[in-house]
């Protein structure tokens, strides 16, 4: 087994979501007390979401590239970003290790092949929605089409991430609000819908809406263990 480093924390909410997922799934894949090998450089959120506000990339980046620095040191074989919007700066990180990054939207074209889907709606923060760090390489990889919902719903999608998910809370409201922003990207052509930000599988189930969902966390980890394993 090859050891998997994580940048975490960002937010430990969903940090923990991967944490059970790799060992489960270790565990499923090779039996008895086998667990997963993992080096964690886990954050302190707060002073990134500052930084993003203030629209701080540069910061941003050199934090992640010290954590990445860091579990590469700890012997990582292989390095992923536990959240979807820092892969906004996956490029930067890359160059600085020399550890594989594997990417959440390759994680997220394996979700897509398995419902057989090419057109997808993302949901995610602002910055995951609006720019293309994960739209472009979606469809100039692997030709698939993405829509993003209308620019009121977009913002209170952004809010409930960092008002409520990052921050433990899971409002029934909430879940109502994201049921009808993904039954209207369904109706717009989305075949699945990408749970773009690692909170949001925590407040939505494939139960709750009549599309399948592409949960990021659950991807992604399937990519990591088919990489460690």
């Amino acid at each position: 087994m090859k050891t998997l480093g994580i940048l975490g924390g960002m937010s430990w909410e969903s940090t923990i979501s991967y944490y059970k997922l790799l060992n489960e799934g270790v565990r499923d894949a090779l039996g008895g007390l086998h667990s997963c090998r993992v080096v964690m450089h886990s954050v302190d959120f707060a002073p990134f979401a500052d930084q993003m506000g203030k629209n701080d990339w540069k910061s941003v980046t050199a934090g992640l590239i010290e954590g990445a620095k860091s579990v590469e040191a700890g012997g990582a074989d292989a390095l992923i970003i536990a959240t979807n919007t820092m892969h906004k700066v996956a490029d930067e990180i890359q160059s600085a290790v020399n550890i594989p990054l594997l990417h959440m939207a390759d994680a997220i074209a394996g979700g897509a092949k398995k419902t057989g889907s090419s057109k997808l709606g993302l949901l995610g923060t602002a910055f995951t929605m609006e720019q293309d760090f994960l739209s472009r390489p979606l469809k100039e990889k692997y030709g698939l089409d993405v829509i993003i919902p209308d620019s009121e719903e977009r913002s209170m999608v952004h809010c409930s991430i960092f008002d409520e998910l990052c921050c433990g809370k899971i409002l029934d409201k909430t879940r109502a609000g994201y049921v009808k922003i993904i039954e209207d990207m369904a109706a717009q052509g989305a075949e699945a819908i990408v749970l773009g930000c690692t909170e949001i599988g925590l407040l939505v189930k494939p139960d709750d809406v009549s599309v399948p969902l592409i949960d990021t966390v659950q991807a992604h980890v399937e990519l990591a263990l088919d990489y460690v394993l």
